[in-house]
């Protein structure tokens, strides 16, 4: 079940923050209709994942007409890892890594906007 708790951290996976290389390229080709077409379908992916952080629980939702929904504990948290390509450090966002008590990580996102107040939270 969600948690009802105000939110400490909630975002999308942004567009031009994870692949500012293919937006630039499907803004170029928008005349063509490609760029446009694939541009729609990015922003729906990107706005079927949702990412939150409460005081109690991390909370990683994806999906447009199904969803899945992976909820986890702030205190099982066991490690964060925060991955920043050259161009990720430019634009602020990152691939963020989130591990419990096994070796396989529980949340993985890509291009989440501020990625240090990410980590802190956490």
């Amino acid at each position: 079940m969600p948690s009802q708790a105000e939110p400490l951290y909630s975002a999308h996976p942004s567009m031009f923050k994870s692949s500012p290389l293919l937006f630039i390229i499907c803004v170029v080709t928008i005349p063509v209709l490609v760029g446009l077409i694939v541009i729609i379908g990015w922003y729906i992916k990107t706005r079927s994942e949702l990412f939150t952080i409460t005081a109690d629980e991390v909370q990683y939702e994806v999906g447009l007409f199904s969803k899945q929904i992976k909820e986890m504990k702030r205190s099982s948290v066991r490690s964060v890892n925060v991955d920043q390509s050259f161009v990720d450090r430019i634009v602020g966002a990152a691939k963020v890594t989130i591990y419990s008590a096994g070796d396989e990580p529980e949340i993985v996102v890509s291009g989440l906007p501020e990625p240090g107040r990410l980590r802190e939270l956490l």
